[in-house]
């Protein structure tokens, strides 16, 4: 009786491994199937039976018509599209680490069938993305949901890298007390953005640079700072996660630079014609060099046009760079 239910067992598994729209498998290479890999004899009959029973079970296994006729799984928790999308994410992660991304995807693969999961394994050696080497990420970032989960505060060394490529922990090694309240992804990093107590101020770290994590035991701190916290916001006025001074400024840029606005500042920005050939753009965002950098970047087809402030100490970056060139 127990060798009867393993073989309803193994032929559920290998339809999932096997079979998928466009190789299907009719009742005799089942068996003969059945047989070879797992050493069980199966009749047609029987054959018939079961699949009747993992369909009643709640198994999405379809039947092809015509000379092809045979039996596939027709629906799986993720589709190929959907696959293929999450090996992308894990590929482009840079926080991850190849050997972890190699294990994901072989995960991932388990998804699907054998013959499908060679389009997700070749992805592996399509990119070649600079990756993290330290699987101390993912404890961290188990130890944060914790603590948000538990309502803790937590304890960590914060580091920073040195001429010699080193990870050297910052104020001497000292532990720095933060209430974390949520974990964000900006330019390929992981961020913890909590509450420091000693600052008062909203304060945002790199997962990958934060050592010896622990959970304590005092409460968090900050709620009112986070009651009208909005994350998406915050993503997108602070450029590169750096910290500066939150200001109102408008862009005045050449009609066809609009998209880049609008890609970094999402849809809700105010954007309206200056001329016919510009248009402005009023935005919040984090005055710092990663953000005159990234205006920089996009040329002389835009320009801060207010505040003056901001302005001169845009042209004083823009100066201090030719300078130094």
């Amino acid at each position: 009786m127990a060798e009867e239910k393993l073989k309803i067992l193994y032929l559920m598994q290998m339809l999932l491994e096997e079979t998928d729209p466009a190789h299907p498998m009719n009742a005799t290479q089942l068996c003969e199937r059945m047989q070879s890999r797992y050493e069980y004899s199966y009749n047609r009959k029987t054959i018939y039976t079961d699949i009747k029973r993992l369909q009643t079970y709640g198994m999405k296994i379809a039947q092809t018509k015509g000379s092809s006729f045979g039996y596939y799984v027709e629906k799986r928790d993720f589709d190929l599209a959907e696959l293929k999308l999450l090996v992308d994410a894990v590929q482009s992660s840079k926080f991850i680490t190849k050997e972890k991304s190699e294990d994901l995807i072989r995960k991932l693969a388990r998804q699907t069938s054998n013959e499908n999961s060679k389009q997700l394994q070749r992805q592996v050696f399509i990119y070649n993305r600079i990756k993290a080497d330290n699987d101390a990420i993912y404890s961290n970032v188990d130890a944060i949901h914790e603590a948000i989960q538990n309502n803790r505060q937590i304890g960590f060394k914060y580091c920073e890298w040195t001429v010699r490529k080193e990870l050297v922990q910052k104020k001497n090694g000292a532990e720095y007390i933060v209430s974390p309240w949520a974990l964000t992804w900006d330019d390929e990093n992981y961020y913890m953005v909590g509450y420091e107590e000693a600052s008062g101020k909203i304060k945002h770290y790199r997962v990958d640079k934060m050592q010896e994590i622990r959970v304590t035991e005092a409460g968090r701190l900050g709620r009112e700072n986070f009651k009208d916290f909005d994350l998406a916001a915050f993503a997108r006025k602070t450029f590169g996660m750096y910290g500066g001074e939150d200001r109102k400024i408008t862009l005045e840029g050449e009609n066809h630079l609009v998209g880049v606005v609008i890609d970094r500042f999402g849809t809700d920005v105010m954007i309206h014609p200056h001329d016919q050939e510009h248009f402005h753009a009023g935005v919040t965002v984090t005055v710092s060099p990663q953000f005159f950098g990234w205006l920089a970047g996009i040329g002389k087809g835009i320009r801060i046009s207010w505040p003056e402030d901001v302005r001169e100490e845009y042209k004083a970056y823009l100066k201090e760079i030719v300078a130094n060139s």
